[in-house]
């Protein structure tokens, strides 16, 4: 770590042991995160410590969706899918313009598949509808429409199309800004820093004792209220304020592949694979994003990771609508997986509803896992009106109801920013358009940051990889304004240099030194 980094996690960790605080959430997933933005919202005085970096778990190994839920149609639970579009069409349009964009889906009708055009075309109508048709008509298409909009689809078997909208997002990138928005809002933030136990008062959990991982030093925070918010590491915290709790979860495995793409896409695809699952492939990041697994998961959720086996299946379950010569295994860029949070219980974690559990322990944490990305702001406000409720009414009343748009930082028209970084006439500022368009789409109007460095020192618009966009501001910005303090923050969360491939020995050692 440089010596102001040091500095700054010296200092924050002083103000956690030295501050009481009316919530501390221990996990800095995506659920983590919200909970903190909105209690500093309303108001609190809030924390947020993580084990390892924030969201470096499950919410930055999604499939990078901001969806209202096609499949839950079959289930009939039409106020669900439509609650998710009006928080996916804010998320797009007046909290994150600028990292959630529109995407068009195009669903291939195969003969002999699981299911049929008129099902299909009704489903897509009613899910359009229910999103006040804000993203087009839902409807089928000819085999050669759909072709114009995927030039990989097989067209063997193809008897028609349907297509609809929805969104999709950096997972990580959101996340990253929206822990910025917590701390514009108050909240103190500390990654990689381990939960070694918790303080108690008169039976009641009241902290807990932490230990910086960097560099091994032990605090302690004290809290009103503690919010157990680590994911799939959620039952381990439990059993540190009782031994003898019972499981509460279970684990699932989505992996996903990423693979260079020959071609531009117009258009997602949405593999139907049975009644409970399909298959993604989705342009992004320049690359061809594939998946999800869904499979019952016992390990230590550390070590989750995409095997042989789901590489497998993934191009298998790809190839039933993409064709094989543009999914080669020499054109993986990068396997990744991650652990959704499902209710204990028995039966198919494939059918198992993804809904967000709540539990309570007898020392008063509150433990939340599950959820989904396109509705964490909601989640955050429902966990919080949780913690209002309990006995004593500790964090004060409800909440609203109605979330108000606040928007994530940066917040602009990714083009208008790309333009004005593009044609900056300033002497060493205007950046080539491929670099300007992924700076906007990343960052918005704190591409201007970006640019400021580079004026300071031109050396930082050099990319850090020729085959990629990311430049050398991007790691200097992340190491000194985003917590990045290890090069897998830098490489994998805070730029696109893993998913990309790019982030070669050589690379890793640059940026090594770059944070020592």
């Amino acid at each position: 770590m440089t010596i102001a980094t040091r500095d700054l996690r010296a200092a924050t960790r002083e103000e956690l042991s030295g501050t009481g605080y009316d919530l501390l959430v221990i996990g800095g997933g995506i659920l983590g995160i919200a909970v903190t933005w909105m209690a500093c919202q309303a108001g609190l005085r809030a924390a947020m410590v993580d084990a390892g970096d924030f969201a470096g778990a499950t919410s930055s190994a999604s499939s990078k969706l901001v969806h209202g839920g096609l499949r839950y149609l079959q289930n009939g639970n039409l106020k669900l899918v439509a609650e998710n579009h009006r928080e996916r069409r804010a998320l797009g349009a007046d909290v994150a313009p600028h990292l959630v964009k529109p995407l068009q889906f195009v669903v291939p009708i195969y003969r002999g598949g699981p299911h049929g055009a008129a099902k299909l075309g009704a489903g897509v109508f009613l899910y359009s509808a229910l999103s006040a048709f804000g993203d087009g008509l839902g409807r089928l298409i000819t085999p050669r429409q759909a072709v114009a909009k995927v030039p990989a689809l097989r067209t063997d078997g193809l008897r028609a199309a349907a297509v609809y909208g929805d969104h999709q997002m950096n997972d990580s990138r959101v996340a990253v800004m929206t822990v910025r928005a917590a701390v514009d809002a108050g909240a103190v933030v500390l990654n990689h820093a381990e939960v070694v136990g918790l303080r108690t008062r008169s039976g009641q959990v009241c902290g807990a004792e932490l230990r910086d991982r960097l560099n091994g030093s032990e605090f302690g925070v004290e809290a009103r209220l503690v919010l157990n918010a680590t994911g799939p590491w959620v039952d381990r915290l439990r059993r540190m304020e009782d031994p003898g709790a019972a499981p509460s979860v279970r684990l699932s495995k989505g992996a996903h592949l990423v693979l260079r793409r020959d071609e531009p896409w117009k258009a997602a695809l949405t593999t139907p694979i049975d009644r409970h699952r399909v298959a993604f492939a989705i342009p992004w990041e320049d690359h061809l994003l594939l998946g999800t697994t869904d499979e019952a998961y016992e390990g230590d959720p550390a070590e989750v990771r995409a095997t042989d086996a789901d590489i497998d299946q993934i191009l298998a379950e790809a190839g039933l609508s993409v064709r094989t010569d543009r999914l080669r295994r020499e054109d993986i860029t990068y396997a990744f997986a991650g652990l959704r949070v499902l209710p204990g219980g028995p039966g198919d974690v494939a059918a198992a509803r993804r809904e967000t559990v709540v539990t309570r322990g007898r020392g008063g944490m509150l433990s939340v896992a599950g959820g989904k990305w396109t509705t964490y702001r909601h989640i955050g406000r429902h966990v919080l009106n949780t913690l209002s409720r309990l006995p004593g009414r500790p964090l004060g009343d409800d909440l609203a109801d109605i979330l108000p748009a606040v928007p994530l930082p940066g917040l602009a028209s990714p083009d208008a920013v790309a333009m004005r970084l593009w044609t900056d006439r300033e002497p060493g500022a205007r950046m080539e358009p491929l670099v300007a368009r992924h700076l906007a789409t990343h960052y918005g109007t704190i591409a201007f940051d970006l640019a400021r460095l580079i004026r300071e020192d031109p050396a930082l618009g050099e990319r850090i990889h020729p085959g990629g966009p990311d430049i050398w501001a991007q790691a200097v910005y992340a190491r000194d304004h985003e917590w990045a303090a290890t090069v897998d923050d830098v490489v994998r969360r805070r730029t696109t240099l893993t998913v990309r491939g790019l982030d070669t020995p050589q690379v890793r050692e640059r940026i090594s030194a770059l944070l020592t």
